[in-house]
């Protein structure tokens, strides 16, 4: 018995000094490789920092991606003693938008709407500290039910349940917002409205998958749109419809702050398969139809254009409007002539629901345009459109891109979402071949597959709102594709290739933005966040640090962010969010310690607006 006992204690002897040797050989690698590939004089300091940090050894890390609403998980990593910390901001800034901020708004113009576009603070003015979560603030409901029900804590404001009552927009019901689907225009419901436009347009069949709803409410239709397996891309003004934006994301539908005013829309050409207007308020026969030539900039050959509400059926509505009949008359006559100066041809107008479809032959449309005086767009881009006035002129389909995304060209969702873009199969888009395409494509699925291995749960709902902070082709969203969560891509406006046309192609969808300003949405909007080489391409352009504050303010509590990048990079990264109030862990490439390009995972911890500590 006592040989057993010496024989069994030698052996976990033997295994422990095994484990150790392992875990050596596994330092010494990591380290050697960090050296080998950091090039003379970077090595050594790039081991110190992962060393300091923990880092070296640990593949796998330990946190916790579950909500518990009280941020019980500690920090995983060590960092340095000397990092800044972060403190909350205000508690008036609970639902702070920079870029949209309410009393800079009223400073500028209100003509044409000025007042309601993107004005970012200066450097100066940019706050420096973390934006609180509301007090009783709760991880929302998981799709579908978040579609229906919207913790009030969350959004704490009833104003439209009294101004929407009779529309039925948003019902307050104890703890939480109902959405019954109802809508100024849908007084049937979401459901029996979009049957209607099914009539006239295939939204069944995969054809129409990306769909722009302009002046949204809290996107009801888009809501309604996504179990037919169609996209919308939703926006509305921060106004007096006090959070119809946010409630939207909160719903869990896509939706960003927006307004048709004197600046382009952030979205390519030929990007939507279908648009929408229902009262939306927008004067589109106004100021020689600009707006109506900006949306067909955006549509589709083939792409249809669908306007409920004031002026459609005037002769019946104008007293319940309360309007002229003159004054609709004209409004009207205005859309109308535009759109045959456009080349839309009028499908449908039954009841207050008119829908007209974009021509696809553009030979026809360009003779009868030149007939009528048109003036055309000279830019040879119409995707540069980041801060750029809108044009009165119309955006040409030119030769060049003749064989492209129009609504016969493209293969029905979800086939398309995996097929060549057409704009990569014609050339259109410098330095991407169908071969660089497919290797993207199958280096995402690589990246993806190691994603769901380090968070377990990053496909079973916990996250709908997904964001794509450098989406390159959309390979991400592309492998990660699922009825249960949408990922907005962002496409940098200095990266180096503009995709975002290829990503509209793949009935994926995107918005152009500068991540040296702040995006344009309201906080705790997302509830993952991924990052491919952002910090990377913005090196030498902004602060790291207002980068990470954006996307601390945008992250919901208890979200989850993934960063891939050059180790050196995201060395400095880890410093910075030290201080705020994140769990983190640096991670090797799936392809090994030797690959300079790490992955860094963290967690926004759990805490609200009158929090003396994160727990």
């Amino acid at each position: 018995m006592m040989a057993n006992k010496f024989n069994s204690a030698d052996n976990r002897t033997r295994r422990s000094v095994s484990i150790f040797i392992v875990a050596g050989l596994c330092c010494f690698f990591y380290l050697l490789g960090a050296w080998q590939r950091s090039g003379f004089g970077k090595g050594d300091s790039i081991a110190v920092e992962m060393t300091k940090s923990g880092a070296n050894c640990n593949i796998l890390p330990n946190l916790n991606f579950e909500t518990h609403h009280g941020g019980e998980a500690g920090i995983i990593d060590d960092f340095d003693s000397k990092v800044k910390t972060y403190k909350p901001c205000h508690p008036r800034y609970t639902d702070y938008t920079p870029c949209q901020d309410q009393a800079r708004a009223m400073t500028f113009p209100r003509e044409n709407m000025i007042y309601r576009e993107r004005h970012c603070p200066p450097q100066k003015e940019k706050l420096r500290c973390l934006i609180p979560a509301p007090n009783g603030y709760v991880t929302p409901f998981p799709w579908p039910k978040s579609r229906d029900y919207v913790p009030y804590a969350n959004a704490p404001y009833k104003s439209l349940t009294v101004e929407k009552a009779i529309q039925n927009w948003i019902q307050y019901e104890g703890n939480v917002f109902r959405f019954p689907g109802g809508g100024t225009q849908f007084p049937q419901g979401a459901d029996k409205y979009i049957d209607q436009l099914a009539s006239v347009i295939p939204i069944e069949n995969g054809t129409v998958r990306t769909a722009l709803d302009t002046g949204c409410g809290v996107a009801s239709w888009g809501a309604y749109l996504w179990k037919r397996n169609v996209l919308a891309m939703s926006f509305a003004p921060r106004d007096s419809h006090e959070a119809q934006v946010q409630f939207a994301l909160e719903r869990g539908v896509p939706a960003v702050i927006g307004v048709l005013g004197t600046i382009k829309m952030p979205y390519p050409s030929r990007a939507f398969d279908m648009a929408h207007c229902s009262r939306c308020l927008i004067p589109w026969g106004a100021n020689g139809g600009i707006y109506m030539k900006e949306v067909d900039r955006v549509l589709t050959p083939g792409g249809y254009w669908v306007l409920s509400g004031p002026p459609i059926s005037w002769k019946t509505n104008f007293k319940a409007w309360q309007r002229p009949k003159a004054e609709l008359q004209e409004e009207q006559r205005q859309i109308e002539e535009t759109a045959k100066l456009l080349c839309w041809e009028k499908k449908s107008e039954k009841g207050e629901i008119a829908i007209w479809q974009k021509k696809t032959d553009t030979d026809s449309c360009r003779a009868s345009q030149e007939n009528s005086g048109a003036t055309f767009c000279t830019s040879e881009n119409p995707d540069d459109v980041w801060y750029k006035k809108m044009e009165q002129c119309i955006t040409p389909f030119n030769n060049a891109n003749r064989d492209e995304s129009s609504s016969g060209n493209l293969k029905p969702f979800p086939e398309r979402l995996y097929a060549v873009p057409p704009r990569i199969s014609s050339g259109s888009v410098p330095g991407v071949s169908v071969e660089s395409y497919l290797k993207d494509n199958r280096e995402w699925r690589k990246h993806v597959s190691a994603y769901k291995n380090i968070n377990k749960i990053i496909d079973s709902g916990r996250y709908r709102n997904i964001m794509d902070m450098n989406a390159g082709l959309g390979g991400f969203a592309a492998a990660l594709h699922s009825p249960k969560f949408w990922v907005m891509n962002v496409v940098p406006t200095i990266a180096k290739t503009n995709s975002l046309g290829v990503i509209y192609e793949r009935g994926l969808i995107g918005i152009y933005h500068d991540w040296c300003e702040a995006f344009s949405t309201y906080p705790r909007t997302y509830d993952l966040i991924h990052a491919n080489g952002v910090f990377s391409l913005y090196k030498d352009k902004c602060d790291f640090e207002d980068i990470l504050l954006e996307m601390d303010r945008i992250l919901r509590p208890e979200g989850a962010v993934i960063l891939r990048d050059e180790v050196d990079v995201l060395v400095n990264v880890k410093k910075m969010i030290g201080g705020m109030r994140w769990d983190f862990k640096l991670i090797d490439h799936e392809d090994g310690p030797l690959v300079p390009q790490k992955i860094l995972v963290a967690v926004k911890q759990y805490w609200v607006g009158n929090s003396t500590s994160t727990h």
